[in-house]
């Protein structure tokens, strides 16, 4: 029996974890587990009973976890699970935490930018240089990221958001050299994030509004993809300076932190030499 009186966060946390689970085994066929391919099948991937026997568990036990049923499982069980739907490292991580196994960071600092981290952004100008959180809120830029994506100052506070300008707004997507490759793994990022923020208003507004306003984004959603793997080499096409190439470097504020200072370096000689000395209003 499902727990109503569970906690709303609770209960996302639970819905999620039966999602995640259902469009993993979607994509399982029978073959790449040695099982033979003979007989309809209604639905794509494997069935549930196919899980559960590869798996080692019950079959009602495995269907009552893609229902999102109060149930508990072993990290052991999990693994045994993850390993039968052959989910990857970023995956594997995923599931544990949607199951409670593994405690979500406790010691999230808040949105702001140290001194320190302002300091190094100065110095590092013209190189561009971003500071955002686990939502991809955009928390701090410099003058050549700023030059880099367009003028941020004159865009709303409440629209400084990686996903947001992506996925909603042309100027920013047509800056992006392998914009279609580089969105699903956004969005990923985006949704290993979210296991830890469930039922959280803010996360849950933004998800709701990239839905109803990005068809994309919906389909990528859907699809419960995750990663926690950076993006470490980035192309552009500038409006004035034409293409760009860029290594990122990730430095996070702390080890439990999710505020992360990303900088840009140029990967030739040819991106350098296209840097401004003094690139827009701050």
């Amino acid at each position: 029996m499902k727990n109503v009186n569970a906690r709303p966060e609770v209960r996302a946390r639970r819905g999620e974890f039966g999602a995640f689970l259902k469009s993993r085994r979607a994509r399982i066929t029978p073959e790449q587990v040695g099982l033979p391919t003979g007989g309809r099948r209604r639905t794509p991937g494997l069935r549930r009973e196919e899980i559960a026997q590869l798996a080692g568990v019950g079959v009602t036990w495995y269907t009552w976890l893609e229902q999102g049923r109060d149930i508990k499982a072993s990290e052991q069980v999990l693994t045994a699970i993850s390993r039968t739907l052959r989910l990857d490292l970023h995956e594997h991580a995923h599931l544990l935490t949607l199951a409670g196994v593994t405690e979500p960071s406790s010691a999230t600092e808040c949105n702001a930018v140290t001194p320190s981290m302002k300091a190094m952004m100065t110095k590092l100008d013209p190189y561009p240089v971003i500071v955002s959180n686990a939502r991809y809120d955009v928390l701090a830029y410099n003058r050549g990221y700023c030059w880099l994506m367009g003028d941020l100052d004159a865009v709303p506070s409440r629209e400084r958001n990686l996903l947001v300008q992506n996925l909603l707004n042309p100027q920013w997507r047509a800056r992006i050299v392998g914009w279609e490759e580089h969105i699903p793994r956004i969005v990923a990022g985006f949704r290993a994030a979210w296991a830890e923020h469930l039922g959280e208003p803010a996360w849950k507004n933004l998800v709701t509004r990239l839905t109803a306003e990005s068809p994309l984004f919906e389909q990528l959603w859907k699809r419960c993809d995750v990663t926690r793997e950076p993006v470490t080499d980035r192309r552009f096409e500038h409006p004035a300076a034409g293409p760009l190439t860029f290594h990122v470097t990730h430095l996070n504020a702390g080890v439990h932190s999710e505020i992360t200072m990303s900088t840009f370096t140029p990967a030739d000689e040819d991106t350098a030499s296209k840097l401004p000395t003094a690139a827009c209003r701050r």
